[in-house]
């Protein structure tokens, strides 16, 4: 039963079915946002297109991205994203046990200096305003450079984009990770102020 505010459109066409195809090859099965986004194709292939473009970008190690779009997506609230989330970091190979302590990091151990910075760095660019100083950014481009600072901040923005329309439409976790057998995510402790 769908949870999403937007019914999925019956995805058709030559692109659609170009798009169907590709995303059985690569996931198993055709993502509930695929459907809702189906009603504004521009904004469904701009939305890919730069999904697409980022995973390419290679300055950021991409266990850091991966962990910081999971960190945003604990904070808006996106089961999709995070479920999502977890799936891609079984599939290349990331360590899955921090990836399941991803929405409870600050009580958990298993992370290193740098990505607790970059999970604070995340969730400070993830709150309404954000709560970024000077000394995060200072702290990570000491320990990143220049290049892969911009490529992670550009990365948390995507995910920013991506988390919140997927909470305002509704859609939810689809079950990523439990086709691979995985366990579930840590759940998120109340929110508590980044102060």
């Amino acid at each position: 039963m769908s949870t999403t505010r937007i019914p999925k459109a019956e995805i058709a066409g030559p692109y659609g079915a170009l798009v169907k195809r590709f995303s059985k090859k690569l996931l198993g099965r055709v993502p509930e946002p695929l459907g809702v986004y189906w009603h504004n194709r521009a904004v469904l292939k701009a939305t890919m297109g730069m999904g697409a473009k980022a995973q390419k970008w290679s300055a950021c190690d991409l266990g850091l991205k991966s962990f910081a779009h999971m960190a945003v997506a604990a904070q808006v609230g996106c089961s999709w994203c995070l479920d999502f989330g977890y799936f891609q970091a079984f599939n290349e190979h990331l360590d899955l046990d921090k990836a399941r302590e991803v929405p409870r990091w600050r009580d958990s151990a298993v992370f290193t200096p740098l990505e607790r910075a970059v999970l604070g760095y995340a969730e400070a660019m993830t709150q309404t305003p954000p709560a970024v100083t000077d000394e995060m950014v200072a702290d990570l481009l000491g320990q990143l450079g220049e290049a892969a600072m911009v490529e992670l901040t550009a990365f948390i923005a995507l995910a920013n984009m991506n988390s919140r329309g997927n909470v305002a439409l509704g859609i939810e976790s689809e079950g990523y990770a439990e086709s691979c057998d995985l366990k579930p995510l840590a759940t998120r402790p109340a929110l508590r102020s980044l102060a």
